[in-house]
């Protein structure tokens, strides 16, 4: 069932929120909800199931957030409120900003369970009875088979990044998980495309949902620039050289598609004069956090990532991507733009392509149109056979 346009709010006032809530989410900057948030929050509350696809950097968090800590029974010390996330980095957001949410509630407990993490630490934090868990699927199972996790008293279930979640493969987690809450409970999907994989766990888990959909087209899509940079293999360090020499980006994400080449392009960098670290899979997580917190900070401007920190990475002020790579995936390459033009800022992306890679690029460009229609160069600009433009070409 979709969502009817009307009665929607247009003020986090008129949305029937505790004076607490309110007090949050105006010291956190929000002066007024975004689309998902304004169509999301009040079916939560009614205990609707949701399917929402929308775009990155929209305000999910909050969109689901708000509503969970709204109706959490702080007297009881179950699992009442589960988000499913697929990285830790993004687990470790979201347990960020509903901690912020919850900063005027009393009584809250948060606890955030993900791989990487000593058991030890995260058994202590579950012997503090949190009502609230936000994990990745793994790791929360893990706790479960284990007999320190029972969630016979979750209220509420929210899947984030549902798409990312199952392809990495976690729909059995997943699925186990469902299972193993009440069947009457409320399941929230939230993701940024979709696909076979989200439309079962729908049909088979939630009840009567309403679809939302917040489309790209509209005010909640980032503003972002897109650039095509023609090149080849050995020039790719010279031309991002010569684009982080033009000093105009003061903070920016380098993606590479391999570990190896994360390593040596950071080293690469580093020798070259410019401050730069690196997130990927290899490197220990209280490694990663560090780094993390530290480019959130502005403590250094260059962060060279695998897709590892594509759905997990939350700074607002992200003024360049840089597509080192072109990564394997199409969806990835929405993700990894998405880490600019946030907040309603203005971003921009830059895709070094060799002529090797030019075959990739049109699979991106003709799915990023959601048309087979082919595409051609005039004018400098990239554009479709009905001549609209999608990417200037440099």
């Amino acid at each position: 069932m979709a969502q009817s346009e009307e009665n929607i709010p247009s003020s986090f006032e008129n949305m029937d929120l505790s004076k607490e809530i309110l007090r949050a989410v105006h010291e956190m900057g929000f002066t007024e909800p975004s689309t998902v948030q304004a169509k999301t929050i009040p079916l939560m509350m009614a205990g609707t199931d949701i399917n929402a696809i929308a775009p990155t950097g929209t305000g999910k968090t909050c969109a689901f957030g708000i509503p969970m800590l709204e109706y959490v029974q702080l007297n009881d010390g179950r699992i009442q409120e589960i988000v499913l996330a697929p990285t830790r980095e993004l687990a470790l957001q979201i347990g960020d900003e509903l901690t912020q949410l919850a900063h005027f509630i009393k009584g809250v407990r948060i606890a955030v369970i993900y791989g990487g993490q000593s058991i030890s630490r995260q058994l202590n934090a579950l012997k503090r009875k949190p009502q609230i868990v936000v994990a990745t699927p793994g790791r929360l199972l893990d706790h479960m088979q284990r007999g320190n996790v029972r969630l016979d008293a979750v209220h509420t279930m929210v899947l984030d990044e549902a798409d990312e979640m199952l392809n990495m493969g976690f729909v059995k987690d997943v699925t186990k998980i469902i299972e193993a809450t009440p069947p009457e409970r409320q399941l929230v999907l939230f993701s940024a495309t979709t696909n076979r994989d989200v439309l079962t766990i729908a049909w088979k888990y939630q009840h009567d949902p309403v679809e939302i959909t917040v489309e790209a087209t509209k005010e909640d899509r980032p503003q972002i620039t897109q650039y095509v940079i023609a090149t080849e293999q050995e020039r790719k360090i010279s031309d991002l050289l010569y684009l982080l020499d033009a000093d105009v980006y003061q903070r920016v994400m380098i993606f590479c598609n391999t570990k190896f080449m994360t390593d040596k392009l950071t080293s690469r960098l580093q020798k070259e004069g410019y401050n730069a670290e690196c997130l990927h899979g290899d490197i220990p997580q209280s490694r990663r956090n560090v780094v993390m917190n530290d480019f959130r900070r502005g403590k250094f401007p260059i962060l060279v990532s695998t897709d590892v920190a594509a759905r997990g990475i939350d700074v607002d002020d992200v003024e360049a991507v840089i597509n080192f790579d072109l990564p394997n995936e199409n969806e990835y390459y929405l993700h990894r733009i998405g880490r600019t033009g946030r907040a309603h800022k203005h971003g921009v992306s830059f895709s070094l392509v060799s002529f090797r890679e030019s075959v990739r690029m049109d699979e991106i460009l003709k799915y990023m149109i959601s048309s087979p229609t082919p595409l051609h160069f005039e004018d400098g600009i990239l554009r479709s056979a009905d001549e609209t433009p999608f990417f200037d070409h440099i």
